[in-house]
């Protein structure tokens, strides 16, 4: 089946930053709209206990082609009227090598209803973002966006070798398998997570639609080899620069630190994009092309199109909480958005872009006043005990639950809970103790130090449609 790309793909943005009604504005105007993939199962359970606002995760529960197991999800969390504003919510179980039916039911679901809603009532294509250091997830994740015929899987953060070839093995629906990353693990020694989809095929449904594959990459050496050595077809490829939002590649070499504590990047880290067009492939650039230039200037060097985050991570379509939208608009007019490249923020070990706001875990008071935990799991690593079963630490939980586990407290300094941070940042906040709610962490590419010039005169904030016209050079920017 023919799918013609798109010139304009939308970033796949935090954790239900890149919501399903952005997707959908973005897929409407002809470029392809990108869902969040990860952490949509805690985002879901949470929608549910607030009463499912607008009644949209019912449409899509109803459109799950497996009733009892949508019945089962939905009785489990939804809590009618929604939760009282000051109780917190009901907790999900986090992902593991071995996980529950339940679990994978929840995973699977909520993906789908994602990519449903994104997809509702229109033809246009849509994408879901997801990382391939979240490791755990991604089998269900992958196949529950399959189920709503997802038309495009992007994913960065690591190498992801073995995708192509689960996506085939998925449309022909056969069980896969991704090997997990073990610390400790002997030499020779593997574990893989196994997805089994026979479960979820039912009334003759044995087939389904293989989207595309697009790889995020930094370098020209990681395209060649995902073009070459990975199992199963790359599509093409986002080669995303180091202005972009969320996690960054890091750079070449010893990491070395500027005055400001942030990783200095040279010469050697910008990709070789003749490199990568030699390969053939369709690729588009990513990281500081978010406006009426970006398109020509990624035609000018062989490219098909852009990847735009930042403009829309602060449009009024995204999952961003109004409150933060509005306060870094405010800022990008003054001119004071400050966007650090924090060296130690996140729990994988990549730089990661931090907007710095007041009341976020950007700042230090917030951060050192904030309880360390690690209840939502996402970026945990798996460890072998010394019985030879599998452990589960995450550099952001409580310094001495990581020592204990074997981890080093050098690995823990200055490392953020990204995990609830983010889903903080899109209102669905944990109540902690005493009723506190867990506090903010917002992530943007550099371009948020110039977002209020999507803002047309006498408006305070604008559409997906605002920042689409400007990148297709439709009006001037305001």
């Amino acid at each position: 089946m023919h799918v013609e790309l798109p010139r304009i793909i939308q970033g796949g943005m935090g954790v239900a930053v890149s919501s399903w009604p952005l997707a959908r504005s973005v897929a409407l105007r002809g470029q392809l709209g990108v869902v969040s993939g990860t952490g949509i199962d805690t985002i879901v359970t949470r929608r549910l206990q607030l009463g499912d606002p607008g009644g949209h995760l019912r449409a899509a529960f109803d459109a799950f082609p497996l009733r009892d197991v949508a019945q089962r999800v939905w009785d489990r969390y939804f809590v009618p009227g929604g939760k009282p504003a000051s109780a917190p919510f009901r907790s999900k179980p986090v992902p593991t090598l071995r996980m529950s039916s339940a679990l994978l039911d929840l995973i699977v679901i909520s993906n789908f209803a994602e990519v449903f809603l994104a997809k509702a009532k229109h033809t246009g294509q849509v994408g879901i973002n997801l990382l391939e250091k979240v490791q755990l997830p991604n089998l269900a994740s992958l196949f529950g966006a399959m189920l709503a015929r997802v038309d495009f899987v992007l994913m960065g953060a690591g190498i992801p070798r073995s995708i192509p070839a689960v996506l085939d093995r998925f449309a022909a629906g056969e069980p896969a398998e991704l090997r997990i990353d073990v610390a400790g693990a002997d030499k020779g020694e593997e574990y893989f997570a196994r997805f089994e989809p026979q479960r979820y095929l039912r009334d003759g449904l044995t087939r389904l639609m293989r989207p595309k594959f697009l790889a995020i990459v930094s370098s020209a050496t990681l395209a060649m080899t995902l073009a070459r050595k990975s199992a199963g077809k790359v599509d093409g490829f986002i080669v995303e620069g180091r202005t972009a939002g969320g996690h960054n590649a890091p750079p070449r070499g010893p990491m070395t630190l500027d005055a400001n504590g942030e990783p200095v990047y040279g010469e050697r880290d910008a990709a070789n994009l003749e490199q990568v067009r030699e390969l053939g492939l369709p690729f588009w650039l990513g990281g500081g092309f978010g406006d009426a230039r970006g398109l020509d200037q990624a035609a000018a060097v062989g490219a098909h199109g852009i990847q735009v985050g930042t403009a829309f991570a602060f449009c009024e379509e995204s999952g961003l909480m109004p409150e933060i939208k509005a306060s870094v608009l405010q800022a990008s007019r003054e001119g004071r958005v400050r966007v650090l490249t924090d060296p130690y923020a996140s729990p994988t070990g990549f730089p990661f872009k931090v907007v710095r706001l007041a009341s976020t875990v950007s700042e230090p008071e917030v951060f050192a006043a904030r309880e360390r935990i690690c209840d939502l799991g996402y970026l945990r690593h798996c460890y072998k005990e010394p019985d030879g079963t599998i452990g589960y630490r995450c550099p952001g939980e409580p310094l001495e639950d990581f020592l204990r586990k074997g981890g080093a407290e050098a690995d823990t300094h200055g490392r953020k809970c990204v995990c609830n941070g983010l889903v903080s940042a899109v209102g669905y906040e944990q109540r902690r103790r005493h009723g506190d709610p867990e506090p903010a962490l917002v992530t943007a590419g550099d371009d948020a130090t110039t977002v209020h010039r999507f803002v047309r005169p006498g408006r305070d904030s604008y559409s997906a449609d605002d920042v689409i016209d400007t990148l297709l050079g439709e009006r001037s920017a305001a």
